[in-house]
């Protein structure tokens, strides 16, 4: 397989090690350099495939330092390829800096296909899966979290997170708070021994985590049923333009000019207002 210097975006195993495609297991074969998150734990299926790999460290707490020497490779004629201890690379791991820095510095990404742990679950989850958004890990602390969680609260959206075991009982009880009945999906362990998949609405499910603590182990996907849509409610974006041509005009006017910038009923946005200023002057 001939190697123009690049770097190789190079997806690995999410737990079953045979869930490598062939492409990847030849680009790591033939290229110069594996950045990996964590060698110690990429050296495992590396040695499992047979492959003597001249391994670099590449995280959190180094990625931008190592991100010019590594360029600097590429640039040279080597080739560099870019995995993370599982899944795709950047998907919730280190290796945005590093591409970022390649595309300003002209140096070819070619991104491979593979095994994504979000896109797995969401494709099992039993969730509507024609429109969704992916978030990551929630903040670690109880207050943004929940701010998080709250501004999330109108997304029509599936949403998906991924999720430490220690937090994830905490997380769904927040959401049961917050969201009420929704429905949500707990995805553990994919594609190892124990998957599994849990699908309640969100106080069921925190009765469910809550009542055995080994249904809060290992690798976690969480993914919860979006917002049914309001048919009447105003888009934030209308709100924000009423509230803008308020400030200079009288409410009637503002009303029928941002009815017409968005094709909305003026109606609609002047009993608005109204009720606004009748909330506020309440409040004063």
């Amino acid at each position: 397989m001939q190697s123009p210097p690049s770097l190789y975006i190079v997806p690995t195993p999410i737990g079953n090690l045979a869930d490598i495609t062939q492409r990847a297991i030849e680009v790591l074969a033939m290229v110069d350099v594996v950045a990996a998150e964590d060698t110690r734990h990429s050296s495992v299926l590396l040695n499992h495939l047979q492959i003597k790999a001249n391994l670099l460290a590449l995280h959190d707490h180094n990625e931008q330092q190592r991100a010019d020497a590594l360029i600097a490779r590429v640039q040279q004629g080597q080739s560099v390829a870019l995995i993370s201890d599982a899944g795709t690379p950047l998907i919730s791991d280190p290796g945005y800096h590093l591409v970022t820095r390649c595309r300003e510095a002209g140096v070819r990404v070619i991104p491979l296909p593979g095994a994504c742990a979000a896109i797995t679950a969401l494709s099992a989850s039993g969730l509507p899966t024609d429109r969704f958004t992916f978030e990551g890990f929630l903040p670690a602390k109880e207050k943004a979290r929940d701010d998080r969680l709250t501004e999330l609260q109108d997304e029509t959206r599936t949403l998906i997170f991924y999720e430490s075991p220690r937090r994830l009982l905490e997380t769904v009880q927040a959401l049961a708070r917050l969201y009420g009945e929704r429905q949500i999906v707990v995805a553990r362990e994919l594609t190892k021994t124990f998957e599994s998949f849990q699908s309640l609405p969100a106080p069921a499910m925190a009765e469910w985590l809550a009542a055995d603590s080994n249904r809060c182990r290992g690798e976690i996907v969480l993914m919860i049923a979006g917002a049914k849509p309001d048919p009447d409610a105003i888009p934030s974006e209308v709100l924000c333009t009423l509230a803008l041509l308020q400030k200079e005009l009288p409410l009637k006017r503002a009303a029928a000019l941002t009815a017409e910038i968005h094709g909305v009923k003026k109606n609609a946005l002047y009993k608005l207002g109204l009720e606004q200023a009748s909330v506020y002057s309440e409040g004063t």
